[in-house]
C-alpha cells in the first residue's frame, strides 16, 4: 500500500499574493475591530457575573420542560442547554440583584424545583468584582504574552523578525475576537485559554518559518528577498500542513463529541488553527520584505552564497517584489 504524504520538493509562489493577502488581512482586522466595538462580545458569567448550575437529571427530561419550569422562577435571563449525556443539562443565570445572598437564593430555588429528580454536580457563583478581576487578568495575560514573544524573538533572532511576530500574532487575536463578536459565542475563561493557546501556536509556526528564512540569508546572500521567502516557506511547507491537518482532526472530534460545555473553546482553536497557518505564510513573512529585511542582516556567519544562478536559488522562478 502506498503511503500517503505531502510533497516536499513544492515550488509555489506565495509572495506573488502578498500584496493581495495583505490587504484582505487589514480589512479583516479592521472589521473584526469594528464588531468589537459596535455589537461587543457574548460574555460568560466568568465576565458577567452570575450562576452557573450543572445537573444530571436520574431521567432524560425535555429541555423545553425544563425551560418552562426555570422560566416561572422569576430569575431573569436564564439560559439552558443540554451536553454529555441525554441527562446532563447546564442551566445559567445572570447575576441576580441583591448581592451574594441573591445568588445563593437562586441556587437553593434551583434546589427545591429539582432537588429530588436531579444531582447538582457543580454550582459556581461569580460575583461582579471577581468577573471585572477576571476580564483584567484575561487582557493582562495576552499582553504579557505578546511582550515576552516579542523580547524572545528579538534576543533570538533580529528586530525585524520580532517586530512581525507580534504584529503576525496580534492579527490573529484580532481576527479570533473578531469571531467571537460576529458569531455570539459564548466569551469565557476558557475562550482566554483558546486565545493564548492560539497565540502559542502561531508564534510556533512563524518561528519555524522565520528560522529557515534566516538560515536562507546566510546561505543565499545574493538571492532577492521574495524568491528567498518563497523558497523557505516551500521547504517548511510540509511541516506545517502536517502539524495543522493532525491538530484540525483532534479538534475536529472534541467540536463533535465533546459537548457544548468546550464547543466555544474548540471552535476558537478550529479558527485558530487555519487563521495562524495562513498567517505564518502570507502575513509573517511579508513582513520581513515590508520591514526591509535584507540578506546578509541575519546575526552570525553562515556559508557563501552555494547557488549564484544554479542549486536551491535557481530551482525557484523568481518572483516579482
Amino acid at each position: 500500500m502506498k503511503r500517503l504524504s505531502l510533497p516536499t520538493d513544492t515550488k509555489i509562489a506565495f509572495m506573488r499574493w502578498r500584496v493581495p493577502a495583505m490587504i484582505g488581512s487589514a480589512i479583516g482586522c479592521i472589521l473584526s475591530l469594528a464588531l468589537f466595538a459596535l455589537v461587543g462580545m457574548n460574555y460568560g458569567i466568568d465576565f458577567q457575573g452570575g450562576t452557573m448550575v450543572e445537573l444530571r437529571f436520574h431521567e432524560v427530561r425535555p429541555i423545553s420542560e425544563i425551560r418552562q419550569e426555570v422560566g416561572q422562577l422569576g430569575l431573569g435571563d436564564v439560559q439552558i442547554v443540554e451536553f454529555g449525556e441525554p441527562t446532563d443539562i447546564l442551566i445559567r443565570v445572570e447575576e441576580q440583584p441583591g448581592g451574594d445572598e441573591a445568588q445563593q437564593l437562586a441556587v437553593m430555588q434551583l434546589r427545591e424545583l429539582y432537588g429530588n429528580d436531579a444531582d447538582f454536580r457543580r454550582v459556581e457563583v461569580v460575583g461582579p468584582r471577581v468577573s471585572g478581576e477576571l476580564a483584567q487578568a484575561g487582557i493582562i495575560a495576552v499582553v504579557v504574552a505578546l511582550i515576552a514573544i516579542m523580547v524572545y524573538i528579538w534576543l533570538r533572532f533580529e528586530w525585524h523578525f520580532a517586530v512581525g511576530a507580534v504584529l503576525c500574532t496580534m492579527h490573529d487575536v484580532i481576527l479570533t475576537i473578531g469571531l467571537f463578536s460576529a458569531t455570539q459565542l459564548d466569551f469565557n475563561l476558557t475562550s482566554i485559554a483558546a486565545v493564548l493557546t492560539i497565540v502559542g501556536y502561531s508564534l510556533n509556526d512563524t518561528v519555524v518559518v522565520y528560522d529557515r528564512v534566516r538560515e536562507n540569508l546566510r546561505r543565499y546572500k545574493r538571492m532577492p528577498m521574495p524568491q528567498l521567502i518563497d523558497l523557505s516557506i516551500n521547504q517548511t511547507l510540509s511541516r506545517t500542513l502536517m502539524t495543522s491537518i493532525t491538530t484540525l482532526l483532534a479538534l475536529a472530534a472534541l467540536f463533535v463529541f465533546g459537548g457544548e460545555v468546550i464547543r466555544s473553546f474548540t471552535f476558537a482553536m478550529i479558527w485558530g488553527i487555519v487563521v495562524g497557518t495562513y498567517s505564518s505564510i502570507f502575513i509573517a513573512a511579508p513582513l520581513l520584505i515590508t520591514l526591509h529585511l535584507r540578506p546578509g542582516r541575519a546575526s552570525g556567519g553562515g556559508k557563501e552564497d552555494e547557488a549564484d544562478d544554479g542549486g536551491p536559488a535557481g530551482d525557484a522562478e523568481p518572483t516579482p517584489a
